[in-house]
């Protein structure tokens, strides 16, 4: 539903939960869920509605942040609230004995907000450009973890591309299940997981949101190159006079410098290849 409409359903049923916190909801509800399911292969898809808007944090988190400004303040205090209520979820798997044989994946949706209902901001993308809405690294580039104790490394970092249409894959190799026979946009990154030098298994990705019909906010990746038409959150200055903004992502990772001008080769071919993309996701 739209803001402030009630919208909370289970299996098909509106429910009330009249001055209940929902994310004190969320984790009753996926505990049961767990209870339920211990003795049998489950998943469990736990969508959180924290730090979205409205922020409604835990007033002992806003305590403790106290002495930051407002919306960081704010800010702080909800993602403080939603890491809390992760390690319940996380608690609850090792008290049914579960942790060492479940895979976990925390992963955020897209860069921070600056809307009107968070304040106008609070979070930060540093050093990248950008936040929601935006396809700029700091509306896209955002946090991911993995865990499966015993089976992948720890406490490692990667830098190579993978997006969150990769997870499908990627969980149907750890469970040895077959893939849908049909095209699948995503690709299991199992291998960048084990190793940081590894390839990315995505020599080009695509993106396209927000704009308008006629003027769509979009991006190609190729290796190091990313061409962006029509970015949101850009000066007037930063694209050329057809919308584009050619990046080196090696070089300037925080999207300063626009060098279409320099290489209109790659930048019809990256168009070319927008084109053909747009055309394959519309037949399907």
């Amino acid at each position: 539903g739209g803001p402030n409409a009630h919208d909370l359903w289970r299996n098909g049923k509106e429910v009330f939960e009249r001055g209940k916190y929902f994310p004190d909801l969320m984790v009753a509800e996926a505990d049961q869920f767990l209870a339920k399911n211990k003795n049998t292969p489950f998943f469990l898809y736990f969508a959180i509605n924290l730090p979205h808007y409205p922020l409604q944090p835990e007033q002992k988190w806003l305590d403790y942040y106290k002495n930051l400004k407002k919306p960081r303040n704010m800010y702080a205090a909800y993602v403080s609230t939603m890491d809390e209520k992760v390690g319940l979820l996380l608690k609850k798997l090792d008290k049914l004995g579960l942790r060492k044989n479940t895979i976990v994946i925390f992963q955020s949706d897209q860069g921070f907000s600056k809307e009107d209902r968070t304040f106008g901001g609070g979070g930060s993308a540093a050093p990248y450009r950008g936040s929601k809405e935006s396809l700029f690294e700091g509306g896209i580039r955002i946090p991911a973890f993995i865990s499966w104790p015993g089976h992948i490394p720890v406490n490692a970092v990667r830098n190579q591309l993978a997006t969150n249409i990769d997870w499908f894959a990627t969980l149907a190799e750890y469970c040895h299940l077959p893939l849908p026979n049909r095209k699948i946009d995503g690709a299991s990154i199992s291998k960048i997981i084990s190793s940081s030098v590894a390839k990315s298994p995505h020599s080009d990705f695509y993106w396209q949101c927000l704009g308008s019909k006629e003027n769509p906010q979009w991006a190609v990746r190729e290796g190091d190159w990313k061409l962006l038409h029509n970015p949101l959150q850009s000066k007037p200055t930063d694209v050329d006079a057809d919308k584009f903004m050619l990046i080196d992502m090696k070089t300037d990772s925080t999207e300063t410098t626009n060098v279409a001008d320099r290489h209109p080769d790659i930048v019809q071919r990256l168009l070319k290849k927008y084109q053909d993309w747009i055309i394959e996701v519309t037949n399907q």
